[in-house]
C-alpha cells in the first residue's frame, strides 16, 4: 500500500518535526529536574554533614529560594519584552555558570559560609527567568503537536518527575564516590544541555504585543499592571494564598527537615536519595493518572486529596520513622499527590491569564506562593534544633493538613470546578469576578502548563 510503513504516511512523516519542540522541552523539564535533584540532595547534605546545624542549613536553602523569589518579582517585565528562546538559553548557561562556580571555589578552599549562600542566591536568581521563558515556549509548541492540555501537562510533569527520581539516586551515589560538592556538577551539565536542546530544537516564538501600556511603559508601570491582573482574579489569589503557605512548610521540609532525617535517622546519603525517589515514582503515577483521567475529576476534590497527601500523609510517615521498606511505601502514596497538583495548577493557570501579560502575571505568581518559604527554611531550623526532628515532622504536618483545608469552607474555591470552554482563555464561571479571566482573541483554552507548577512540591 502507498505510504505504508515501514516508509510511513506524509502525514505520519510530517508529525516528527511538528512534535520536536514538545519533545524539546518536555525533555528539558526533564534534565533540569534531574540537575535540580543533585543540588537538592547535595547542598543540604554538605551544610549539615559538615556543620551540624540545622539553622546553617535553613540559611543555605533560603538563598536559593530568596534568590529565585527576586528574579520571579523582577523579571516579569524583562520576560515579556525579550526573545523568549534566547532568554530561556541566557538563562540556562548562567545557571550552570553559577553552580560551577560552588565546586570550584571549593577546590582551593575558598567556600566559607558566605560565599556558598551567596552562589546558591545566584543560582535560584538564575532558574526564575530558565522556567518562565519555557513555560512561555510552551504554548505554541503544544499547538504545533496537536497534543490536548491534560495529556500535555502530564507530560511535563511526567518528566518533570522522572528527572527527580532519577537525580535523587544519582546525587545519592555521587556523594558516597565524589563528595557532595562535586556531585553539582552534574547539576552543571544538566543546564547546559536545557540550553543546547532549546537552541537546536525549539523554534523563535512570535510574541503577542504587551499589554496595559508595556511597550515603552516604565519597568514599576509593567510591574503594577501584572500586580492589578492577578489581584482581580479570586480564584488565582487564594490560590496563591494557599501556595504561598504550604510552600513554606515544603520549604521546612525538603530544605531542612529531610536532610535532618537523612543524618540523624537513616544515616545514609544513599537512603536521603531514595527517599526523594520514592516520592518521584509516586508523583510520576499522579502524573500519569491526571492526564489520562483529569478532565473527568471534580478540581476543588482534587485539590484537597492532592494536598493531603502531600503534607499530613508524609509527616506523619516521617515522624513515625517506620521501616525503610515502609517509609518508601508512604512516600510514594504522598508523592501522587505532588503528581497531580502540578497538571491541575498548569491547567487553571494558563485559562485565566491572556498570553500578552504571562510574563509579569507568570513571574508575580511565583514571587508570591514562594514569599514565605524562606521564613519556613530559617523557622525549621529553629524548631529542628530546640525540640528536635519528631517535633518538628508534626508540627509542620499539622500545619500543613489545617491550611490544605481551607478550599472546603471559602466560598471562592468553587470557581475551581468552573472550566474555561474550548477557544476561550477564561472560566465559564468567572467572567463577572476575574479581571484577567478572558484571554486574547485566538487564544487557546488548552494552553499545557503554568508558572506556578514547579514550585509546588518542587523540592519533595
Amino acid at each position: 500500500m502507498t505510504g505504508s510503513y515501514p516508509g510511513g504516511s506524509a502525514s505520519s512523516r510530517r508529525l516528527t518535526p511538528l512534535a520536536a519542540p514538545l519533545a524539546a522541552l518536555v525533555a528539558a523539564s526533564g534534565i533540569s529536574s534531574l540537575g535540580m535533584a543533585a543540588t537538592l540532595v547535595a547542598v543540604p547534605w554538605f551544610v549539615l554533614h559538615s556543620t551540624g546545624s540545622g539553622t546553617r542549613t535553613g540559611l543555605v536553602a533560603t538563598a536559593e529560594v530568596l534568590g529565585l523569589l527576586c528574579s520571579a518579582v523582577l523579571a516579569g517585565p524583562v520576560v515579556d519584552r525579550l526573545p523568549v528562546r534566547a532568554t530561556s538559553v541566557g538563562a540556562d548557561l548562567l545557571t550552570a555558570a553559577a553552580i560551577s562556580l560552588i565546586p570550584l571555589l571549593h577546590s582551593w578552599d575558598a567556600l566559607p559560609l558566605p560565599v556558598l549562600i551567596v552562589l546558591v542566591f545566584l543560582v535560584g536568581a538564575a532558574r526564575g527567568p530558565s522556567d518562565t521563558s519555557k513555560q512561555l515556549l510552551l504554548p505554541a509548541a503544544m499547538e504545533r503537536a496537536g497534543v490536548t492540555a491534560e495529556r500535555a501537562t502530564g507530560c511535563v510533569e511526567g518528566a518533570r518527575r522522572i528527572g527527580m527520581m532519577a537525580g535523587a539516586p544519582l546525587a545519592g551515589l555521587l556523594i558516597s564516590t565524589v563528595g557532595p560538592v562535586r556531585t553539582l556538577y552534574a547539576d552543571m551539565a544538566a543546564m547546559a544541555l536545557c540550553a543546547l536542546l532549546v537552541t537546536a530544537l525549539v523554534p523563535v516564538v512570535a510574541r503577542a504585543r504587551p499589554a496595559g501600556g508595556a511597550a515603552g511603559g516604565s519597568y514599576a508601570g509593567e510591574l503594577r499592571f501584572g500586580l492589578a491582573q492577578l489581584r482581580r482574579d479570586r480564584l488565582l489569589g487564594a490560590m496563591v494564598g494557599v501556595l504561598m503557605l504550604t510552600n513554606a512548610l515544603d520549604g521546612a521540609l525538603n530544605g531542612v527537615l529531610y536532610p535532618a532525617y537523612g543524618t540523624q535517622v537513616l544515616h545514609s546519603s544513599a537512603l536521603f536519595g531514595a527517599m526523594i525517589t520514592a516520592m518521584g515514582a509516586g508523583a510520576l503515577l499522579g502524573a500519569a493518572l491526571y492526564g489520562w483521567a483529569g478532565h473527568r475529576l471534580p478540581r476543588r476534590a482534587a485539590f484537597v486529596g492532592a494536598f493531603v497527601l502531600v503534607g499530613a500523609v508524609r509527616c506523619a510517615a516521617l515522624a513515625a520513622e517506620p521501616r525503610v521498606p515502609v517509609l518508601l511505601a508512604a512516600l510514594a502514596l504522598s508523592g501522587i499527590g505532588s503528581g497531580v497538583v502540578g497538571p491541575l495548577m498548569m491547567s487553571v493557570a494558563y485559562e485565566r491569564v491572556p498570553e500578552e501579560v504571562r510574563g509579569r502575571v507568570f513571574g508575580l505568581l511565583v514571587a508570591v506562593a514562594l514569599a514565605a518559604t524562606p521564613l519556613g527554611m530559617l523557622g525549621a531550623g529553629l524548631v529542628l534544633d530546640a525540640s528536635g526532628l519528631v517535633a518538628a515532622l508534626l508540627g509542620t504536618g499539622a500545619l500543613y493538613l489545617a491550611v490544605t483545608l481551607a478550599p472546603l469552607v471559602l466560598p471562592v474555591w468553587r470557581e475551581l470546578d468552573a472550566r474555561g470552554s474550548a477557544g476561550t482563555s477564561g472560566t465559564s464561571g468567572t467572567s463577572g469576578t476575574s479581571g484577567i479571566a478572558e484571554g486574547p482573541a485566538g487564544s487557546r483554552s488548552s494552553s499545557p502548563t503554568a508558572p506556578v507548577a514547579g514550585i509546588l512540591t518542587e523540592q519533595a
